[in-house]
């Protein structure tokens, strides 16, 4: 039969060099082994040996101490890693922050990437438990690093923990879990520690107390600098005489304890980050201080002390920290505990390759929540900062980022934040949710702008919210936009007189080509007659939910309703107002638009309309002032008012003279005949859509001409004899890459370039760019001055080398061929089709208001209302 193991222990207890967790020997004398009742100088020896850097001081120090038994000099079974190799073990994890300000983007990749490497140990270890040396399997421990009494607080230290939670970054151990095996986890609560392992390093000569005071120090650090010698304290207490020491500390003379750099001493490390790092310790450094004159312990010591007790394995932090290292180790080394595994990550730069600070924008994970951010997005952001899996996936959960972690694939080279690179990923993280996913954080931006009222009708702030997030899902970067989206719907930004439109602007030369008086006349005098379609009250969702499934529509091509609801009634009237007024397409939709909601483009009028129609009805859950709500009626009088003012000369279609301008048509006369047109076009079938469509009117080269494809790049560097070209080489799927320059210095920077997926529009011939041989062109968006320029964004799923499409165009028959490079630039057919590649209200790139396409899905670009060029 097996022993009782708990006989066993108590065994082994009473053996002479047991230690929880090892058990280290010297070579046994005759009486020890008599004391330890064994036969022929039986004793246990550790089964295990410390093969790192510190192994020989481990070695060491715990021969020393074997001759020291029990109370202060059994310093060792503090630390449950002494005589293992921490490669060996379970990993066990640490974030340690400082609780003096908020948890910011750097810390919170540090604990991102413990947390990655400890849930991966769990996934590698089957069957941990605690007796497997370091405290057992796997965890991720959150350790207060408050010593700092000055600066931190307990409020910092709440935001910090309310931060890793709402990143899901949950700990096994930590400040709520006092009495847990390695607790306390505050260094505030662990002053008893920090003296009993001081008081052991003096008792052994490791450390010895000074008695220096202030001015002498000054004094001795002056006389360093005139004699240019580096400034560090000179030993004057190192080899003091022993009685003297006595006498000082009987007196009760303020001091501190200094450890004793041994002679000859060289800290060595394998970083998995920065490789071999070592330091000559002694010209380094002097002797430091480990307990302040107040018994307050410095932070390099608490550091050591708790990563060897709490049997932490690796430490990965910020590559400021390196330098720190140096102490720590000769103090592990003292302690006779073996050194964790260290990884140094690089800093993360803004966008101007500075430190990442407040000056750039938000920094702090608060902040990034309240901005409509999604944890599982920032957490794979985050991961991206620094470290990639070897593939160019970039969209992660947080399952996939566990398995495919690992420290050695932290890449060296400093990682720069781009904001517009987390919105895109947030989206990609916002487009895998469902609006009902998405329903509690919307009512919560909601109600961080103080749209809707605090109290109000749950069903009602629920329809609210469900349409809110419904309207603005295909183009939401962030919960946010749903929010902001919302109010700049409610909103209308007509002004009330026609010299109110900027100059050049679109809404301003679409009133001066003639339909738009006509055509708001008629909506006016339908509204005034009480017969234009309007949303119901008893069915406020109609616009947004699919009639047959009860399902979301979240695509702006689609609108619910069954045939006698308020979305196909809009539309029949629409379609009785295109045949009656010979309009179609953008001659008649773009004034409606204007009309209703006092914008050229945007979502669907009747979702606009619908939402609209929520907002301001009788007991509206929605705060009406503070979300900026313009009601119906109101803007049906400015509209009027701003029809006055539109000058005579832009009263009459410009497109045709034959058209009828219908503006001194009295409106409630000609109710009778506006209802009979209504009455007539409502009886049409419940699935009749309008077949009007925006390119109706577009008379250029078709988009087919142009062979758009989706390229990566796959070199980038600066044209030696050009300041403003980039040379690019770019694989579009044609076996070699092509060559291509583009004009992105000023914009851009070549790590913004290199690796990227873009959009390659192939059919130009090859020109020589300052000597250097181009045969493309990349596309990007741009603000209207061109100030700004981005890279058109692909999505990561694409194919390279396939080629772009845009909804409703046939590119598959053989008409459908992309034009020859000749004729696209004798033609100049680019030129005459650039007018009409835009960026609309959410970015997305569109061809007559239709998004280029990808096998992936839609195209990108943080520009919105830009270029296409």
């Amino acid at each position: 039969m097996r022993p009782d193991p708990s006989t066993l222990a108590g065994l082994a207890a009473r053996l002479r060099g047991y230690r929880e967790g090892a058990i280290f020997s010297s070579p046994p004398s005759s009486s020890s082994s008599a004391a330890a009742g064994g036969e022929g100088g039986t004793e246990l020896r550790s089964t295990a040996q410390d093969v790192t850097a510190s192994s020989a001081s481990a070695s060491s120090a715990a021969a020393d101490d074997d001759d020291d038994e029990g109370g202060e000099d059994d310093i060792r079974r503090l630390f449950p890693n002494v005589g293992k190799d921490v490669r060996s073990l379970p990993p066990r994890m640490r974030f340690a922050p400082s609780p003096t300000g908020s948890l910011h983007v750097g810390g919170a990749r540090t604990a991102l990437y413990n947390w990655l490497v400890a849930r991966r140990g769990r996934l590698d270890v089957v069957g941990e438990d605690d007796s497997d040396g370091g405290g057992g399997g796997s965890a991720f421990v959150l350790r207060i690093e408050d010593t700092d009494v000055a600066r931190s607080t307990k409020e910092s230290e709440d935001s910090v923990i309310a931060d890793l939670t709402w990143l899901g970054l949950n700990w096994d151990e930590g400040p709520e879990t006092p009495s847990a095996r390695y607790g306390p986890y505050r260094q505030s609560e662990r002053d008893a520690i920090y003296s009993r392992v001081a008081s052991h390093l003096v008792s052994t000569g490791r450390a010895y107390p000074c008695f220096c005071t202030p001015d002498e120090l000054e004094a001795m650090k002056l006389d360093m600098e005139a004699r240019g010698v580096p400034p560090r304290y000179d030993g004057t207490w190192r080899d003091a005489d022993p009685s003297l020491v006595e006498s000082m500390l009987a007196s009760g003379a303020p001091h501190t304890i200094r450890f004793k750099v041994p002679p000859g001493a060289r800290v060595v490390i394998d970083d998995a980050v920065r490789g071999t790092v070592s330091w000559d310790a002694e010209a380094t450094v002097g002797d430091f201080i480990l307990l302040r004159s107040s018994g307050v312990p410095v932070y390099n010591f608490c550091v050591a002390v708790d990563d060897a007790a709490m049997g932490i394995t690796t430490v990965i932090r910020a590559e400021e920290h390196l330098t720190n290292t140096l102490r720590q180790g000769l103090i592990l080394d003292a302690l006779g505990a073996p050194r964790p595994r260290y990884a140094h990550c690089s800093l993360i730069l803004g966008e101007d390759r500075q430190k990442l600070s407040k000056r750039h924008g938000a920094t702090s994970c608060n902040q990034f929540r309240l901005d409509g951010f999604l944890p599982d997005a920032m957490v794979n952001y985050l991961a991206l900062l620094g470290w990639n899996d070897g593939t160019d996936n970039e969209i992660f959960t947080r399952d996939e980022l566990i398995e495919a972690f690992d420290v050695d694939r932290i890449v060296k080279s400093p990682s720069v934040f781009d904001m517009d690179k987390l919105r895109w990923v947030n989206s990609q993280h916002l487009k895998r949710m469902g609006v009902e996913e998405l329903l509690h954080l919307v009512e919560e931006q909601l109600s961080s702008m103080d749209m809707i009222r605090a109290g109000g009708d749950g069903k009602e702030i629920r329809d609210f919210v469900f349409a809110c997030t419904a309207l603005a899902k295909q183009m939401m970067e962030t919960t946010r936009d749903a929010a902001t989206n919302a109010k700049a719907v409610l909103g209308y930004n007509l002004p009330s007189t026609f010299d109110g439109l900027p100059d050049g602007s679109e809404a301003r030369t679409m009133v001066m080509q003639g339909n738009f008086h006509a055509i708001a006349t008629r909506l006016l005098g339908m509204y005034d007659a009480g017969i234009l379609p309007m949303p119901r009250p008893d069915d406020p969702l109609a616009a947004f939910v699919d009639a047959t499934s009860g399902a979301a529509i979240v695509e702006d091509t689609q609108v619910g309703g069954d045939a006698g609801s308020y979305p196909q009634e809009y539309k029949s009237t629409m379609k009785s107002i295109a045949k009656e007024m010979d309009l179609k397409g953008k001659s008649l939709f773009h004034p409606v638009r204007l009309a209703l909601t006092g914008e050229m483009s945007g979502q669907d009028v009747t979702k606009q309309l619908s939402l609209l129609a929520m907002a301001e009805g009788d007991g509206s859950v929605v705060n009406v002032e503070l979300a900026g709500v313009v009601p119906f009626g109101a803007r049906m009088e400015r509209l009027r008012a701003f029809c006055e003012t539109i000058p005579a000369e832009y009263r009459t279609s410009k497109e045709s003279s034959s058209r009828t301008d219908v503006t001194t048509t009295d409106a409630v006369a000609e109710k009778s005949d506006i209802e009979s047109a209504t009455a007539s076009s409502s009886s049409s079938s419940s699935s009749a859509t309008s077949t009007a469509d925006p390119m109706d009117s577009y008379d250029g080269p078709p988009i087919t001409a142009l062979d758009i494809r989706v390229g990566r790049i796959t070199r980038v560097w600066s044209h030696e004899e050009s300041e403003k070209l980039f040379c690019e080489e770019i694989d579009v799927g044609e076996g070699e890459p092509r060559l291509v320059a583009s004009g992105l210095r000023p914009y851009m920077s070549a790590e913004d370039l290199d690796g990227r997926l873009v959009l390659v529009l192939c059919n130009l011939k090859e020109r020589k760019l300052a000597g250097f041989p181009s045969h493309g062109m990349v596309l990007c968006a741009s603000n209207e001055d061109h100030t700004v320029v981005r890279l058109v964004s692909v999505p990561v799923e694409a194919r390279v080398g396939e080629r772009v499409t845009v909804p409703g165009v046939d590119f598959g028959s053989e008409g459908a061929a992309p034009f020859a490079e000749n004729k696209i630039g004798k033609q100049k057919v680019f030129e005459k089709i650039a007018p009409f590649l835009r960026t609309g209200k959410y970015g997305v790139p569109e061809f007559c208001g239709r998004p280029l396409l990808t096998s992936a899905g839609v195209c990108t670009s943080p520009i919105n209302n830009g270029s296409v060029s």
